[in-house]
């Protein structure tokens, strides 16, 4: 039986990219089938590779972040590195880069001076803080924007906020960057023209965060942090076993906090009580109530815990390490996991979570080496041998 194509075949993407936000974006687009040609520096290349050597010598995020794409190494400080990239452009359909706040205009690259070039091209400018503003300059790394949105105003305990432990502004720029293309694309087919489209990790972030947003705007009071906890649900934690591990759980009404006290925590009394029988009231005496819940937990094992609240249609989870994410058996049994090649070796890496039934599994292509495609992608370029030595010897390309 034939499979539909992946959606993005025959779509060229050239990416002038660095660190997380634009390569995830870039990332999900070769995934759909689309071809990037990811144009690094010569010198070291895309400064993730350098961020660790966990991933079997190589960068975690560089690993997570690259698959599927061809690296050519080009210096585009060099007029003969920027005519190669404007080569590239004549064909491709998007252009996405997150260059250092200004760069990418001084070059001539843009999106409003690209889509004017070329009107067919789909051109991304990914940003810390968006083009204009006072902070139009600043420099914009991922913590810091999780300060500046109020993400980590929120994230935490009562006694220290904390920053949340992925990088939540990389990866919220990187998906509406790469929902951007989409639209961006959809469009062309109906006008037949690309166009400009602006991402900023800032208000990306600040979408992310509309329900503390709309909570202190309108209610007038920002929420608490409350750590594992919900900040206007009770019991919404996680709790300690008998055998060192924690589950959290999570009742959404007054008809689940009645199971759950008869026939988890095994104390009816409270299901009616009024100190407890709303959700108001079981929010106002939390201490209490997570008390009464810990109590119970704490003398079960974490299986007898998560059987039991299962029985009742109580909501719950193990509180899981990375490592137990990585064996998690409902990834197993629904067959998520692949093998990646890269310049170490073949990794283990996730399917992305976009699933087309019926159509072509999603390209999980390599990890490329920095200017590993470099020589090929001149030559289609038409350059002679003589002419890419002459550029390398220079170090215009790498």
């Amino acid at each position: 039986m034939a499979t539909e194509p992946l959606p993005l075949a025959g779509i060229t993407v050239v990416a002038v990219e660095q660190a997380v936000s634009a390569p995830f974006a870039t990332r999900q687009l070769a995934d759909l089938g689309a071809r990037v040609i990811k144009v690094e520096r010569p010198d070291g290349g895309d400064f993730a590779r350098a961020y660790d050597t966990a991933a079997g010598g190589l960068a975690s995020h560089f690993v997570w972040a690259n698959r599927g794409k061809e690296s050519l190494a080009l210096d585009l400080k060099d007029p003969r590195g920027l005519e190669v990239l404007h080569g590239l452009l004549q064909d491709a359909d998007v252009f996405v880069q997150n260059l250092a706040q200004g760069a990418a205009a001084r070059l001539g690259l843009d999106a409003a001076a690209l889509c004017a070039r070329y009107p067919r091209l789909v051109a991304v400018d990914v940003s810390g803080y968006g083009d204009g503003g006072p902070y139009a300059h600043k420099r914009a790394y991922d913590m810091l924007v999780q300060c500046e949105a109020g993400l980590v105003s929120v994230t935490g305990t009562p006694e220290r906020p904390v920053k949340a432990g992925i990088p939540a502004a990389d990866i919220a720029a990187a998906m509406y960057a790469f929902s951007g293309v989409l639209a961006a694309l959809l469009r062309r087919g109906t006008t037949g023209r690309g166009g400009p489209v602006e991402i900023s990790m800032l208000e990306s972030l600040a979408e992310w965060m509309g329900h503390p947003l709309h909570h202190t705007m309108h209610g007038g009071e920002q929420p608490v942090r409350t750590g594992l906890a919900h900040a206007v649900i009770a019991p919404y934690d996680a709790y300690a076993t008998a055998d060192g591990d924690r589950v959290l759980l999570s009742v959404q009404n007054d008809r689940e906090w009645r199971r759950l006290a008869r026939e988890v925590l095994e104390r009816p009394e409270l299901a009616e009580d009024p100190a407890y029988a709303t959700n108001a009231a079981r929010t106002r005496g939390r201490e209490d109530t997570d008390a009464a819940v810990a109590g119970a937990l704490g003398k079960l094992g974490a299986e007898e815990a998560v059987r039991r609240l299962e029985a009742a249609g109580i909501a719950c989870a193990r509180l899981n390490s990375v490592a137990q994410l990585a064996g998690h058996p409902q990834l197993a049994a629904r067959d998520r996991w692949r093998e990646v090649d890269t310049p170490a070796g073949p990794l283990r890496a996730l399917l992305p979570p976009i699933g087309l039934p019926g159509g072509a599994e999603a390209r999980m292509g390599a990890v490329p080496a920095l200017g590993e495609h470099t020589d090929a992608l001149l030559r289609a370029l038409g350059m002679t041998g003589e002419r890419i030595a002459e550029l390398r010897g220079d170090g215009v390309v790498a």
